[in-house]
């Protein structure tokens, strides 16, 4: 079993920083996909940040030059170094991992139950 758990959320003021980290544990051979989704009230779940299964980094274009996403393969942990945050970054954050559990097997989707941040104006 695998499991993917979120720390680090809050409430925070607009222009405040945030770190977000999500540690994958259980039975995990390799993952080759990890990184944050995010929903806002009303809103559909959005990639937040990634690092692909080429080990480049995507962003969505709104966290651009703020965000900042790192991990410790190691330990399975991926970070989201959160700064200049803003109102409108409130959220459910969702740490979101593309995970094989034994050498031949195919990887499966596997994700954190969430971590609220809230940006207040």
């Amino acid at each position: 079993q695998v499991q993917l758990v979120e720390s680090g959320g809050g409430l925070v003021q607009a222009g405040g920083s945030l770190r977000l980290s999500c540690a994958a544990s259980g039975s995990i051979f390799s993952i080759n996909v990890m990184g944050w989704y995010r929903q806002a009230p009303g809103k559909q779940r959005e990639l937040v940040a990634v690092f692909t299964s080429g080990g480049s980094t995507n962003y969505t274009e709104s966290v651009k030059d703020r965000f900042t996403i790192s991990r410790d393969n190691a330990k399975n942990t991926v970070y989201l170094q959160m700064n200049s945050l803003k109102p409108e970054d409130t959220g459910v954050y969702y740490c979101y991992g593309h995970i094989r559990v034994r050498a031949g097997l195919s990887y499966f989707a596997s994700w954190g139950q969430g971590t609220q941040v809230t940006v207040s104006s």
